[in-house]
């Protein structure tokens, strides 16, 4: 049925919200509603479909993104569950790189939350058109409008409601419909078959009030609705239908519906709106590549008769087909048992089996046409972020960029048997994971993992020893730290050495210069052809890159500098690559000491809620920790709402000093924003009393 459908009648979505705003148990609801399981599952029950992993039923959690497909109306509907938890952020990045369209979904009573902000801004970056659903409506201090009054404040939005709750908290039975204006009454425990109901008498006239809103909201987008308003004609549902349409796929309106997934209430306006106002494939621009030779732009269209281009965004180690691929086809159509070119590792690949998934589930397809995902089998060299494409018409496709990681901890085998297994498993979550880094400390030797907080760490760990059988010790958590510059610097590295009858020689003189932060690195040569071979200069480069990896503070990598190469001494016969790559890495080291280097630290946005009466402790606490407190709010239910700066190394045991301050009624989420400068006092806490750079040559 599904590859019958034309391309019109495809959805590819993502449901993304904060964490614990019900993404999991609406996923379920849609499953159950469309057919696709024939019981509820819950999150809390652990019997979820989505949520498949051991730690995700464990912990309530979800924390790989999962891919489903089902069927509504008569569309096919692939459907992607992401993480709420920040640590978990490059899930939501690399599903929002390949989906159509979103359903963001806020809690009723804390409404736009930290999370929430950051899936916003992705989806923004990704030009992903959104629908909202304002979930948790039965619990107490839930507010519609508020929600989507901090909707327009905090995520610059412009959302318009097309429902009227009716009634709230433990009142709340369900919406009226301001398109068609019909209330749908939710009355069975299942919630299958809501009463279509005339409007309340009570909420009348704010209905007609919205009602208007809404149109008005929706003509302003469409010249041609427009002219007939202002001739005050009526518009019919199916023309604000089509209305609302097009400034939703235009990303200037968000529509806004309401309801309680858990009480199976307002699940399937959403999956009506999905089909009514999300975009097929057909309706986004056609995604541009560049041409293998890496000069020459080309697009490519949601054809299945075009050249093929997919992009793969996710790896998955499946224990009984192996390494598994997702990937979204964009053009042509891949086929089973085919070959396809990796332009990006100018590699050739044999297509195995084509999987469309169903969570953990998954079930055979012969070939998989543009505007679908699917997964594949068997790829050897094909990772994430890699372009599949038709050998004879290459492409490459824009690859995802990810954060990099902000915490660290050791871990060794416990024996010399188990180093293999450790090193395995490693490679194994590192090819699934971007954000996931392991590396071996030139200093102590010792194996460092790295990720994005400390749940991420917690939760790789716990893989490691029990889905990878791996007998392995662990450190505790560290803060990945960064070294730059404070000021321009510039030196002379020279080089000279006898290497058996050979003399080696080679000077350079380098010149350092601070970046603007989140600049990373550049490098450009004033040495032209005619001083020193192109091959030196390149050396040079490389050797630097190399030795951004340490600083002389404390050996963390060197970021935000602009390297130039000044000038350079060849000698015919004497200069080698390798004499002018260690020449550059002694005026590096010289730089970065005259430079006065720094320190630079994580820095986490945090959001803590807590009961208004605790308010007053936990705001000396965050203090105590360095925290830059940015704003306080009072919410619904009397809690407080704190927002703030904190670097990564004060939150290390903050959820223990958090439930003793609050009896246990506190909570708090932190991601990564940005690395700032280490105060002089911590430094020396840091790295000692009598800390000295540490200077290699």
């Amino acid at each position: 049925m599904s590859n019958d459908l034309p391309l019109s009648r495809t959805r590819n979505i993502g449901i993304i919200a904060h964490i614990d705003a019900g993404k999991t148990t609406t996923t379920e609801r849609i499953l159950f509603y469309t057919g696709r399981t024939h019981r509820l599952g819950n999150v809390d029950d652990g019997t979820t479909v989505t949520d498949w992993m051991e730690q995700e039923r464990e912990r309530g959690i979800t924390i790989a993104s999962a891919a489903v497909t089902s069927f509504w109306r008569d569309h096919r509907i692939n459907i992607i569950d992401t993480p709420g938890h920040i640590d978990f952020t490059a899930e939501v990045q690399r599903s929002l790189r390949v989906l159509d369209g979103g359903v963001v979904i806020l809690d009723a009573v804390h409404g736009v939350q930290p999370q929430s902000e950051t899936v916003w801004r992705q989806a923004d970056r990704f030009r992903v058109p959104r629908i909202c659903f304002i979930n948790k409506m039965d619990r107490a201090g839930a507010d519609f409008w508020r929600a989507i009054s901090m909707m327009t404040d905090r995520l610059r939005a412009v959302p318009v409601a097309i429902q009227v709750p009716i009634g709230s908290e433990s009142s709340f039975v369900g919406a009226v419909d301001l398109i068609e204006q019909v209330a749908l009454v939710y009355g069975d425990e299942l919630g299958q078959e809501p009463a279509r109901k005339p409007v309340p008498a009570d909420l009348a006239e704010l209905v007609a009030a919205k009602r208007q809103e809404l149109i008005e909201a929706i003509v302003e987008n469409d010249d041609e609705l427009l002219e007939r308003y202002l001739n005050e004609d009526e518009l019919e549902p199916q023309e604000l239908r089509r209305g609302l349409r097009q400034a939703t796929l235009a990303g200037h309106l968000v529509p806004v519906m309401c309801g309680a997934s858990l009480r199976n209430k307002g699940v399937q306006p959403v999956l009506d709106a999905i089909v009514d106002y999300l975009p097929s494939p057909l309706d986004v621009p056609p995604i541009a590549g560049l041409h293998a030779d890496g000069e020459k732009e080309v697009l490519r269209h949601a054809d299945p008769n075009e050249p093929l281009a997919a992009l793969v965004f996710k790896i998955v180690s499946d224990p009984f087909v192996g390494r598994l691929a997702y990937l979204r086809v964009y053009s042509g159509t891949l086929r089973s048992n085919s070959t396809a070119h990796n332009s990006t590792k100018a590699r050739k690949e044999r297509i195995g089996r084509l999987l469309r998934m169903y969570a953990n589930h998954r079930e055979d397809v012969d070939a998989i046409v543009a505007g679908d995902i699917a997964a594949v089998g068997g790829l050897k060299f094909t990772f994430t972020g890699d372009t599949l494409c038709d050998p004879s018409d290459p492409v490459v496709l824009e690859s995802i960029q990810f954060p990099e990681p902000v915490i660290y901890i050791a871990i060794e085998a416990s024996n010399a048997a188990e180093e293999q297994k450790l090193l395995a498993a490693l490679q194994a979550l590192a090819e699934e994971d971007p954000t996931f880094r392991y590396s071996t400390d030139a200093n102590t030797g010792q194996m460092l993992i790295s990720g994005m907080g400390e749940l991420h760490l917690d939760i790789l760990v716990e893989r490691l020893l029990r889905e990878f059988n791996v007998k392995a010790r662990v450190g505790k958590p560290q803060v990945a730290y960064r070294e730059t510059l404070s000021k321009r610097a510039r030196a002379v590295g020279e080089f000279s050495a006898q290497h058996g009858a050979k003399t080696l020689y080679a000077r350079v003189e380098l010149e350092l210069a601070p970046l603007p932060k989140g600049e990373g690195w550049r490098f450009r040569s004033q040495v032209g052809p005619e001083v020193a071979p192109r091959e030196m200069v390149a050396a040079v480069e490389v050797a630097l890159k190399g030795a951004m990896s340490g600083g002389i503070l404390a050996g963390y990598p060197v970021v935000d500098v602009a390297a130039t190469l000044l000038s350079a001494s060849y000698v015919e016969g004497e200069s080698t690559e390798a004499a002018f790559g260690s020449a550059a890495i002694i005026a590096f080291n010289r730089c970065l000491q005259q430079g006065e280097p720094q320190l630079l630290e994580p820095v986490m946005k945090i959001e803590v809620i807590v009961p208004e009466e605790n308010a007053g402790d936990v705001l000396g606490g965050l203090s105590a920790r360095r925290c830059a407190i940015e704003g306080m709010e009072l919410q619904p239910g009397g809690v407080q709402s704190i927002r703030g700066h904190v670097p990564l190394a004060e939150t290390f045991g903050y959820a223990t000093d958090l439930r003793s301050n609050t009896q246990g009624r506190g909570s708090f989420t932190i991601e990564f924003d940005y690395y700032a400068p280490v105060p002089p006092e911590v430094t020396r806490r840091i790295l000692g009393d009598d800390y000295m750079p540490r200077v290699g040559v």
